[in-house]
């Protein structure tokens, strides 16, 4: 027999969408119950509300897409620019870095406790595209041969300035680095110099010295 801890009283998608009836609890778990409409043996999932937490929009850019989820985080916590967090919805889980928080119309924050956030903007930084532009070696070709292509990689992977890189049939000397503006703080927003290292989800644009011996060929 139910208790009345195993009973909700909640709309049902089946025959009552504007009254609450009461259901029975099937299963709990991760601030979403399955539940048994008691009038018409529906069974759905509903979602309780906790008050340490508040469920906000999640908008989240990825290259040159982008789409909107849901997810729960603590009402007091401090949100800040910068920020990375796990996406865990039914739409996508994922990691991604806060890039604006929109505290109301038109109006935009760095820094925010959630409870006054709308909308949280981000950009996922699991996997990521870098833009790459590789130059010729001195002396085997021209400015017109320089290519640009794009890699996927994971975006904990470092790039050192320096060091030399193979993805395929592409092989090429680091050069230097510009960095994201929404990445956390490096040196300069180019680096240049030997041993400087950048993450990849970092990168706005990698530069590079190509290290293949034919692909510069006018043949």
């Amino acid at each position: 027999m139910s208790t009345p801890q195993d009973r909700l009283a909640v709309e049902c998608p089946s025959c009552s969408t504007a009254e609450s009836t009461v259901h029975e609890v099937l299963k709990e778990g991760g601030g979403r119950h399955t539940v048994k409409c008691t009038e018409c043996g529906h069974v759905h999932k509903v979602k309780i509300e906790d008050d340490d937490e508040v469920e906000r929009t999640v908008v989240i850019s990825q290259d040159d897409e982008s789409f909107s989820t849901r997810t729960d985080v603590p009402r007091e916590e401090t949100l800040a620019v910068g920020d990375e967090f796990i996406v865990d919805s039914e739409e996508a889980i994922m990691l991604v870095r806060i890039t604006g928080l929109e505290i109301g119309p038109e109006q935009r924050a760095d820094e925010a406790a959630a409870a006054d956030v709308e909308t949280i903007w981000t950009r996922a930084v699991d996997n990521v595209t870098v833009k790459t532009t590789v130059n010729p070696k001195e002396g085997t070709g021209d400015r017109e041969s320089t290519r640009s292509f794009d890699l996927r990689l994971p975006g904990d992977h470092e790039f050192v300035v320096g060091e030399t890189e193979s993805f395929g049939d592409e092989e090429f000397r680091v050069k230097a680095i510009q960095v994201r503006e929404d990445a956390p703080e490096y040196r300069h927003g180019k680096l240049d110099h030997e041993g400087d290292m950048v993450y990849a989800k970092d990168v706005k644009r990698l530069y590079g010295t190509d290290q293949t011996t034919s692909a510069w060929s006018a043949w």
